[in-house]
């Protein structure tokens, strides 16, 4: 496995129990323990939507500390992201006292700022990106854009004389989003799968959820096998991580890239093959034939 950590966005999801967690679950069961037997990084998205305290941090990281080789990645607090107002000092301090449990411990992979559509390549966003950059400077950082305007040689070059990576992304193919690459600026690569549901992406009257409902084909993820490959070439670490979460597809879709990376079985929890009969192909371990046909989950083009 080496510098590849297949990770997936957050772990507290009501749609995921009986498909990635056992549905009789054992006394003391902890989803985010269990996961770590199968993945070896996890995206913090609560990080982004409200700065955690320093003790909440610190009791996921002694949660995971069976599998030696796990990462945490965090999502940069979204009111230095997606907010116009100014940065405030405290709020600076009080997020970097919260990765402190991470950081002793040499739990963060990377710190992702993630950005929105609206946040686009002019001279406002170019200073904003700069601020961030120095304020948190002292961290492993990821930058993910989502309007293309950021997609120029001018922003590689200047992302690589700051050591500061670049976030790949699948997602729909709109004509001002980002669309996939292998893009390698910085010490760490990183990698998002979002989906493709072009029908839900933009619909303001679903809820958030219903834009990452989508379960990539088999054809889908061979097409990012390469790209993979070629940013393990440049990169120290790589992160491949999946954000269609809807269902537990995240997890389905992230354990298939992590088998046709490494080209062999991988470790699969027993309960997802239940809802997804294809990853008794890569598994481990074999379940004993079923006596009667599961249906697969299959994703909807849009």
């Amino acid at each position: 496995m080496g510098k590849y950590f297949f990770g997936i966005a957050g772990w507290s999801y009501q749609d995921w129990a009986g498909i990635v967690y056992p549905e009789k679950k054992p006394k003391g069961f902890d989803p985010l323990t269990y996961l770590t037997e199968f993945f070896d990084a996890i995206e913090l998205n609560n990080t982004f939507y409200r700065i955690p305290e320093s003790k909440v941090v610190s009791n996921w990281a002694k949660r995971v500390s069976g599998n030696p080789r796990f990462r945490f990645t965090a999502k940069l607090w979204e009111g230095f992201t997606h907010k116009k107002q100014e940065v405030n000092s405290a709020d600076v301090k009080q997020f970097k006292k919260a990765m402190e449990p991470l950081v002793s411990d040499n739990l963060l992979g990377s710190l992702l700022l993630q950005f929105p559509i609206s946040f686009q390549n002019d001279e406002s966003g170019r200073e904003r990106l700069s601020l961030l950059i120095k304020l948190f400077k002292e961290y492993p950082l990821v930058v993910e854009f989502r309007h293309r305007s950021w997609v120029n040689p001018d922003t590689f070059d200047w992302l690589k004389d700051q050591k500061i990576g670049y976030c790949n992304v699948d997602e729909p193919r709109f004509r001002e989003l980002i669309k996939p690459s292998s893009e390698v600026t910085g010490p760490t690569a990183y990698v998002r799968f979002h989906g493709r549901n072009y029908q839900n992406w933009f619909k303001k009257d679903r809820p958030s959820a219903a834009r990452y409902n989508y379960l990539y084909s088999e054809d889908e993820l061979d097409e990012w096998i390469p790209r993979i490959q070629e940013m393990g070439k440049k990169a120290k670490d790589v992160y491949v991580i999946g954000n269609n979460h809807f269902r537990g597809q995240a997890p389905a879709n992230v354990l298939q890239l992590k088998s046709k990376t490494i080209q062999g079985p991988v470790d699969v929890p027993e309960s997802m093959m239940e809802a997804y009969p294809q990853l008794e192909r890569i598994a481990k371990k074999q379940k004993k034939p079923r006596t009667r046909k599961q249906p697969s989950l299959f994703h909807d083009e849009g």
